[in-house]
């Protein structure tokens, strides 16, 4: 493909060469879909019943695979923003690495692919909602409402919300309540985790015309509205207990790193317009929040609190 030539939508031409192993590998946005299986595994580890260890793997795999087919699909279609923002304009597509036709192909077969092994040797309920997920992701968030509305991540954030709804209904083929507690733990916690990023990344999504909040209503309110949404997060992280997921360290841990949660938000709203020292740092600790909260679901007899 050495003289091939791809050219983005603001003009610029790169020479594609031949794309690598890592090339591909970084389509699939490692890091996005390691939270994504982590959080799918602890779906399927607290869902009652039992299902084949083999099952269980294979139910990973996909949900894993469906994440990295919409990452490359999201690069695809996101390449003209991509090669703007400097946080992504290393990316395989923007750099040349990978044909965008390459990586819409790449995605669609690992989509496809993903759903019908799901469907195939796991269940209907665990594929469809596989499947959905992936559509929610592509069609409604990445081509409607990212760059539309300034509401794109507080109604794109139900993409990232789905895995342990996906991990559960693997194990029981249903879609019960206690699966929903945890997607709703993730949708509230998607707005000030990704605001905290779009606060000190503000520049790059104004170049990129994307209406992120920090763009369209300003620094002042979107710090007020991280920590509006890390009040709702907080009270949804102990929904769980009531629906039979979640022992002592659970509750402990909801209120220690809540605390720590709701502290650094209020640091992010008393910080001074244009510095970001504290978002950076909410950011980051926003990751270790849900990683360690989730690790902590399936620890102990589950309190069954009721309601």
């Amino acid at each position: 493909m050495s003289d091939i030539t791809y050219t983005s939508d603001e003009g610029s031409t790169a020479a594609l060469r031949e794309a690598s192993a890592s090339d591909y590998i970084a389509l699939l946005k490692p890091r996005v879909m390691s939270l994504v299986l982590f959080t799918g595994l602890i779906g399927l580890v607290v869902a009652p019943g039992s299902i084949h260890p083999a099952l269980a793997a294979i139910a990973l795999i996909c949900i894993a695979v469906g994440a990295g087919a919409s990452g490359a699909m999201n690069m695809w279609f996101d390449a003209d923003i991509d090669a703007v923002m400097d946080r992504t304009r290393n990316r395989p597509i923007p750099t040349g690495r990978v044909a965008p036709q390459e990586a819409l192909t790449f995605g669609l077969f690992l989509s496809a692919a993903s759903v019908f092994t799901m469907f195939l040797l796991v269940n209907l309920a665990a594929a469809g909602l596989l499947a959905f997920t992936i559509f929610f992701y592509i069609v409604v968030y990445t081509m409607w409402l990212k760059r539309r509305t300034v509401q794109n991540i507080v109604i794109g954030g139900a993409a990232g919300a789905f895995p342990p709804v996906i991990g559960w209904a693997a194990v029981t083929g249903g879609l019960e309540m206690p699966a929903w507690t945890m997607f709703l733990l993730i949708f509230m916690w998607t707005p000030p985790h990704f605001w905290a990023l779009a606060l000190f990344r503000r520049g790059d999504y104004a170049t990129a015309g994307v209406p992120m909040l920090p763009v369209v209503k300003g620094e002042a309110s979107t710090r007020r509205q991280i920590v509006g949404y890390t009040v709702l997060m907080l009270a949804t992280s102990f929904a769980p207990l009531f629906f039979g997921i979640g022992g002592m360290a659970y509750l402990a841990g909801a209120a220690v790193l809540g605390t720590v949660f709701m502290a650094l938000s209020l640091l992010v709203l008393r910080e001074k317009a244009g510095t970001y020292r504290w978002a950076g740092r909410l950011f980051g600790f926003s990751i270790l929040y849900l990683f360690v909260l989730f690790a902590l679901l399936p620890v102990g007899a589950p309190l069954n609190l009721g309601v």
